[in-house]
């Protein structure tokens, strides 16, 4: 049997909801929380959408690697260029742990600083004001910022094959 021409209806749909969900948690964390002042009375609240946010992506991303074990893909696409193809293959696999390791990290800080009591349970204590004594949290901004620029390079391999190879690569996740 050949190996079908696109990816799983639902590997297609996970795809698309993480990548949205995903850039909103970065762009939530550097653009905003990583600019509130401690006192900020927006900063717990979305802090509350940011927790929320990183625990729907670890379990998507956890339903998408399960469907992705179990179903065909599509051949993997080639730039004719075995370096290329090569920071293709790995970069696509260092999203599952990078993001598990965010979704960690994440948890490890939200632990350590009291927050379930604070954003969850409305203890009435106060957040901390910085979350960089935190080395869980220095852990999770370096792996968000890693999980970037692994985004930008994801999108320049798209625009490479949809603009210069012209190959219709992107057909395959629609």
């Amino acid at each position: 049997m050949a190996p079908p021409a696109r990816y799983h209806p639902w590997l297609v749909i996970l795809h698309w909801v993480l990548a949205v969900l995903i850039v909103a948690m970065l762009t939530v964390g550097f653009a905003w929380l990583g600019q509130m002042s401690a006192p900020d009375p927006w900063r717990l609240s979305l802090l509350r959408w940011h927790m929320a946010g990183g625990i729907l992506i670890l379990t998507l991303m956890i339903l998408r690697f399960v469907i992705r074990m179990r179903t065909v893909r599509p051949v993997r696409a080639s730039t004719g260029n075995r370096i290329l193809d090569g920071v293709a293959h790995v970069s696509h696999l260092a999203f599952y742990p990078i993001v598990l390791l965010i979704a960690g990290t994440g948890l490890a800080t939200a632990l350590v600083a009291g927050l379930p009591a604070i954003a969850l349970g409305r203890s009435g204590a106060v957040l901390p004001p910085d979350f960089t004594i935190y080395a869980s949290f220095t852990a999770h901004a370096l792996l968000a910022t890693l999980l970037a620029n692994l985004i930008l390079l994801h999108l320049l391999g798209v625009g490479y094959h949809q603009l210069i190879r012209r190959d219709r690569l992107l057909s395959r996740m629609r």
